[in-house]
């Protein structure tokens, strides 16, 4: 027997609930959080790619290349990556901060007592250190290293989407996990990152804007404020404790080591390695947040791995999935 077609179809009901759930999105982030012209763009995209019409050859009389074009499909995939970025954007409706203490002086104690670096008769963290050290190198290297922290992990995922759909869902839902792992940390352990305290000192302010920290001399040097707009953004300055900006290329390099990448590997563990060392010269993570993070990714795979091992209705959940974005 062939496999039964689950794939959601344009209909009265599909339309509907798209339109029900387009709606509800803009009224309850309007609500929240308030209004951002993003909303609206997220919304947009979706609906777009959700109604396009499938085509599958664009080059008819041909076999080389057949095209797969059902962004339909695509989005709804790409529906975990929306859900990750909807939970991120509606912290910003519930500080970390109002539920527990930051830390902000213990935690950059902490950091000098582990890894603290004697620089002219003076105990510093490495923070502080590579701030003094910098060059205009660096600074423009880790700048192209700290842009991949999504790109990389997006376009992973759209290569296998195309190449082996249930390898995709276990990428996604990893990185999900991983992202819900290091959310919980953030409400349990707020914690201040390094350029809060070059800044601010150990002086608490709540209501703090996100800052570019040493990315800023990244901006500078091309004259743009393409790291500014993003921190902008930010969520929560108080969530440098675990840093899930060295979690997301672990996810990255493990996926592809397990899917056998070879060249690809080495450029994954390269970006990886670059913004480790990006988040502590940039003064966004202690090397504490980065360790951090790398024990999130980690534990995040094994638990991810293990609920698809002895939890079948994780599995059953994934089979059906997969069978509506095939």
């Amino acid at each position: 027997m062939g496999a039964i077609d689950n794939s959601i179809k344009i209909n009265f009901k599909s339309v509907v609930i798209v339109s029900l759930l387009s709606v509800a999105y803009l009224l309850l982030s309007s609500f929240l959080i308030g209004y951002k012209s993003d909303q609206l763009t997220l919304v947009f995209l979706f609906n777009i790619m959700f109604y396009l019409p499938e085509v599958n050859n664009i080059f008819p009389g041909t076999r080389k290349f057949i095209v797969f074009t059902n962004t339909r499909k695509f989005i709804l995939g790409f529906l975990i990556f929306i859900f990750y970025w909807v939970i991120f954007d509606y912290m910003k409706a519930i500080p970390n901060y109002n539920y527990n203490t930051v830390h902000i002086a213990d935690l950059y104690h902490f950091e000098k007592h582990i890894f603290g670096i004697n620089l002219n008769g003076k105990l510093v963290t490495p923070n502080e250190y590579l701030k003094i050290k910098g060059t205009t190198f660096l600074n423009v290297v880790t700048g192209l290293f700290y842009l991949c922290w999504i790109p990389v992990p997006l376009s992973f995922a759209a290569y296998l989407f195309f190449k082996n759909r249930r390898q995709f869902l276990y990428f996604a839902f990893t990185f999900l996990l991983v992202n819900l792992l290091g959310f919980v940390i953030y409400y349990l352990y707020p914690a201040a990152p390094p350029w809060y305290i070059q800044t601010y000192g150990f002086t608490f302010h709540p209501l703090t804007l996100g800052s570019t920290g040493g990315l800023s001399k990244f901006d500078a040097y091309f004259h743009i404020n393409l790291f500014k707009s993003i921190y902008s953004k930010g969520s929560n300055v108080f969530a440098a404790m675990p840093s899930l900006h060295s979690a997301y290329p672990v996810i990255v390099v493990y996926y592809g080591l397990k899917n056998r990448l070879k060249w690809a590997n080495v450029c994954f563990i390269i970006v990886m390695l670059g913004i480790w060392f990006t988040a502590i010269y940039a003064s966004h993570h202690y090397v504490l947040d980065v360790i951090a993070g790398i024990l999130t990714a980690t534990i995040g795979i094994t638990l991810f791995n293990l609920l698809v091992k002895h939890v079948g209705f994780i599995r059953r959940f994934i089979d059906k999935y997969e069978a509506i974005i095939r």
